[in-house]
């Protein structure tokens, strides 16, 4: 099978990088330590197949998704793998400190030297109200600052530039020297310009919205060269399920369908089972395209069909690297739904051929 590639802006091939991001989905029935050992277990298996990255996202207040606290996670991941790069998608700076941020990635990066990933969002990862129960100070609401948050950490985070004089002979970082890699997650023209702006690598949500290549070309035509990047980097994630049939690949996105439906109408519940979730999908085929009209990108199907969605995705946002995330009920399903993406595009081969052992 031919390898899938990515033209460089100089029109030179390079092979198209794949990467995983992982929510953490809770099923019906099983409880969220159960899911988060599912996350560790899908880790091991992506970390042989060759995927470039594994991050895990922060979410709050949903019985759907078990990861509260993306760097305990990736604290078991990171032990439990051998080369993959590891790291948050993303942590939700404006609940936290961007000190405690960048200790608490210091100590990873140094457990973990030259895997560690620090991507950066500025979403909630939950509703109002739950956002703030997360508040440490609820007798006002908290600040919209967070571009002068973002600066904080990276200048505690890079190593490279000097911290706030008022905090810099208190902040001792214990990773070093080793720091994590910061990125810039967003899924709108406010974060991009940010990413530009600071010369960050940017990851694009396209599985929220599907319509973000032009402002992934406005962040390289704005991109501002720096001291941790020379030239704009994009990453765009996608939501992407595979299964040996086409059918048997829809079969498994009516639990995704069907979540997203409720969400969308406030109901929260764990990852419905397929059988039920198409049985509801049946009931609600009348109502469905309101309540779909988002127009999420779905790519579901069998490996060919996978694969031909994945790099069409690719050059649409003219990204070098995809990274793939889906929410399925059944945990071998979503073992399986990875290794045969891996396989569509060769990933083990292409490590092997780059010098990369795959022990």
């Amino acid at each position: 099978m031919a390898k899938a590639t990515d033209r460089q802006p100089d029109g030179a091939e390079r092979p198209l990088r794949l990467s995983v991001l992982d929510q953490s989905p809770v099923p019906e029935g099983s409880n969220g330590g159960s899911a988060l050992r599912n996350s560790v277990d899908l880790a091991t298996l992506t970390d042989r197949f060759g995927y470039d990255r594994y991050w895990v996202a922060e979410h709050h207040g949903t019985p759907a998704l078990a990861c509260t606290s993306p760097e305990v996670l990736i604290g078991l991941i990171g032990a439990a793998t051998d080369r993959i790069r590891v790291g948050s998608g993303g942590v939700m700076l404006p609940h936290y400190s961007p000190l405690k941020v960048a200790e608490t990635f210091g100590m990873l990066s140094g457990l973990f030297p030259g895997r560690v990933d620090l991507g950066i969002g500025r979403a909630a990862g939950t509703d109002r109200a739950t956002a703030f129960a997360l508040q440490r100070d609820r007798r006002h609401a908290p600040p919209d600052d967070f571009p002068e948050q973002l600066d904080e950490l990276l200048r505690y985070a890079s190593g490279r530039d000097q911290p706030d004089q008022r905090f810099a002979r208190h902040v001792v970082l214990p990773g070093r020297p080793h720091a994590p890699e910061p990125w810039l997650l967003g899924s709108s023209h406010q974060s991009a310009v940010w990413a530009a702006e600071r010369g960050l690598p940017y990851v694009f949500a396209d599985f929220i919205n599907p319509h973000g290549a032009e402002i992934a070309a406005m962040y390289r035509e704005r991109f501002v060269p720096s001291a941790r990047l020379n030239s704009p980097r994009v990453v765009v994630a996608g939501w992407a399920v595979c299964a040996e049939t086409d059918d048997e690949a829809e079969r498994l996105a009516s639990s995704f369908r069907m979540l997203m439906t409720l969400m969308h109408r406030g109901q929260l519940i764990p990852v419905p089972p397929p059988e039920k979730a198409l049985a509801f999908l049946r009931e609600e085929e009348g109502r469905l395209g309101a309540a779909m009209s988002l127009h999420r990108r779905l790519v579901v199907g069998s490996p060919p069909v996978v694969r031909a969605g994945i790099e069409s995705l690719a050059r649409e946002y003219r990204a070098e690297e995809v990274m793939l995330v889906n929410i399925l009920y059944d945990h071998a399903a979503r073992r399986r739904s990875y290794e045969l993406i891996a396989e569509a595009f060769d990933l083990s081969d292409a490590r092997r051929g780059a010098g990369v052992s795959m022990a």
